[in-house]
Order: C-alpha cells, then sequence, then structure tokens
C-alpha cells in the first residue's frame, strides 16, 4: 500500500483532486466524511461535543448543527482547540480502519487521504504518509468561491481561511503542489502529472513496474 497526504486550505480545489486521482485509480478516504461519521447521532463523539458546546450546537433531529457550531469554533481559538481534541482521535481512528480495509482488498492500492487541515494537525503524521500533495489557490479567488458556491457572507469566508494554516506552512509539507487557481484543464494536467510520480514511486515500493493508468472522464471543477 502507498498513503498519499491530500490537503490545502479550504477552498483551495482538494475536491478536484480527489475525484480526479479516484478516477485514475486511488483509493479515496474523504476525513470529512470521517469526520461527519465521529459525531453521528448517537456517538461519543456527540455526546461529548454536546456536554462542551451545549444544546444550542445540537438540531431538533438530534444531529450536530455545524453552521451553529461553526459560527463558534471558528471565532474562538479555544474553542476550536476543544473540538479538535474531541473529533480527532476519533477520525484517526475511522481513517485507520478505512486503510486496513484498503490493504485487505489490495495490498498494492495506492490510497489518498484528503485531510484538510494536514499542518494542523501534525504534519506528515508521523511517517503514515509517503507523499503529500497541496493543493492551493489564490485568497480571493478562495473567498469567491465560498460566497458565490457556499453561499457564505464574505465575513465568515475571510474568518475561515484565517483560521487555517497559510500556504508556506502547507508547502513546507509538499512533495507536489497543484495549483487550481487557472482552468480546470491546466489543474487536471498537473494532477496527471502528479499522479505519474506516485504510480512509478508506489510501484519502486512494491518492487516492479507501474501499469499503464486508465484513461479518466473530466468534470465539472469542485471548490
Amino acid at each position: 500500500m502507498y498513503v498519499i497526504g491530500l490537503t490545502g486550505g479550504i477552498a483551495a480545489g482538494k475536491s478536484t483532486v480527489t475525484k480526479r486521482l479516484g478516477e485514475l485509480g486511488a483509493v479515496t478516504i474523504d476525513a470529512d466524511q470521517l469526520a461527519r461519521e465521529a459525531v453521528a447521532p448517537g456517538s461519543p463523539g456527540l455526546a461529548a461535543i454536546r456536554s462542551r458546546f451545549g444544546e444550542g450546537v445540537i438540531g431538533p433531529d438530534g444531529a450536530l448543527d455545524r453552521p451553529a457550531l461553526g459560527a463558534i469554533v471558528f471565532a474562538d481559538e479555544s474553542a476550536r482547540l476543544d473540538l479538535n481534541g474531541i473529533t480527532h482521535p476519533a477520525v484517526i481512528a475511522l481513517f485507520q480502519e478505512r486503510l486496513r480495509a484498503a490493504e485487505a482488498a489490495d495490498p498494492s492500492a495506492i490510497v489518498v487521504y484528503d485531510i484538510p487541515l494536514l499542518a494542523e494537525t501534525g504534519g506528515r503524521r508521523g511517517g503514515t504518509f509517503e507523499f503529500v500533495i497541496v493543493v492551493e489557490a489564490p485568497e480571493e479567488q478562495r473567498i469567491r468561491r465560498l460566497v458565490e458556491l457556499r453561499g457564505m457572507d464574505r465575513s465568515e469566508a475571510e474568518r475561515r481561511i484565517a483560521s487555517q494554516s497559510g500556504d508556506a506552512e502547507r508547502r513546507a509539507l509538499a512533495d507536489v503542489v497543484i495549483d487550481s487557481g487557472g482552468s480546470l484543464e491546466h489543474t487536471l494536467e498537473q494532477i496527471d502529472a502528479a499522479w505519474e510520480v506516485v504510480r512509478r514511486r508506489a510501484a519502486a515500493k512494491h518492487g516492479g513496474e507501474a501499469p499503464d493508468a486508465p484513461t479518466p472522464t473530466s468534470g465539472p471543477p469542485a471548490p
């Protein structure tokens, strides 16, 4: 198995990169999806969040009210750290489960973990990731994506971006940086080039030659 960490700031274009790598043959794991599982109704994670942040972050259906919680943690550093202390251990455990399943299905699998907060949560995770891809786009473009595509007001978008690590911190982790600020075609070209590097490294690890890559289908960009 060969494990890649894929990271980037909010609205940098990670979804586009993850989708393409999946088309090219990678097994993809989404940290945001694992985070949702970690705080699903009835989970210990949700109970801990209720205890720390109160009933105001629980919706009428008993599920986590993410906008309400987000408004708290993105405005209060101590609250954000408390939330991370609840969710990160649960997410790591779920990630390890997914890795074991991927390896059991295919010992030579290339696994891509889309993890937005890699720089904020320990860099390369103690050697878990053998290769790191960083996705970035100009800050103003990311703000525009958040406003136009996700319905945030500008001040909230700026606050979300400011709460995360900066480009320089993420680049310090990178084996490859993909700039998603241009056209979709240019972004896909960079992804495909990165995939060829990854395939060669994964093949070398397993003592063989990289197989021919499948021809992916293209889709619309995602923020």
